[in-house]
């Protein structure tokens, strides 16, 4: 699939009807998804054919681009149930199968199931300090191969030095800078909409025998 033809694919789900500020809930758009996927299977083939998990998938939009990128199996996770409803029916819209769980991921047990690939859009930790982090340590736990993940530009070095350090991390990378266009959408937001610089990064876990 052609990442023009992605991207028009992803531009008309719906999304949040009534976001939750607490939660962080912010579309990711189709023009940062649609690259964040394709760069993951043209590039390093982290998804046609494996099982990808999308942790905190909000409206189903990574789950979605990487059921139409081949997976072989998606998980779409996030604890709001009103978001995976709007999941669902998107999926069922573009016909592709996927298995969506309404968990709080620091609750999340696979079972033993083998995760390949986790991609996400966690939240950025405006609200709650330190969510992206989690969300971060979680995913090196679960992913087999790798995750790829949007985090703020300005967090880049505590990023790198704590995958590195603490949630061992063989490799972290930013593969490019991104524009994350925030709609306004609380009644806090004073502009119409704000951009802002977001890097998308690609972890490598430990496999356990290199430990």
């Amino acid at each position: 699939m052609k990442l023009k033809q992605l991207e028009s694919y992803l531009g008309n789900l719906d999304q949040f009807s009534n976001p939750k500020i607490e939660l962080e809930q912010y579309p990711t758009g189709s023009h940062i998804a649609s690259r964040m996927l394709y760069t993951a299977e043209n590039s390093f083939g982290d998804i046609s054919g494996k099982v990808v998990a999308d942790f905190g998938c909000g409206c189903g939009t990574l789950s979605i681009a990487s059921a139409l990128l081949g997976a072989e199996y998606v998980l779409g996770i996030d604890v709001d149930t009103e978001s995976l409803e709007i999941a669902g029916e998107n999926a069922e819209d573009l016909e592709v199968d996927i298995n969506f769980v309404q968990c709080d991921i620091n609750n999340l047990n696979l079972r033993g199931q083998i995760v390949d690939t986790v991609v996400m859009n966690p939240p950025f930790g405006t609200r709650k300090k330190g969510a992206d982090m989690n969300f971060l340590s979680v995913a090196m736990k679960v992913a087999s191969q790798a995750v790829y993940s949007l985090h703020k530009t300005t967090t880049r070095d505590h990023i790198k030095k704590t995958a590195l350090r603490d949630l061992n991390a063989k490799s972290a990378e930013v593969i490019c800078e991104l524009r994350y266009d925030v709609p306004q959408l609380y009644k806090f937001h004073k502009k119409k909409e704000v951009d802002i610089a977001v890097d998308l990064w690609r972890f490598v876990p430990q496999r356990d025998q290199e430990r």
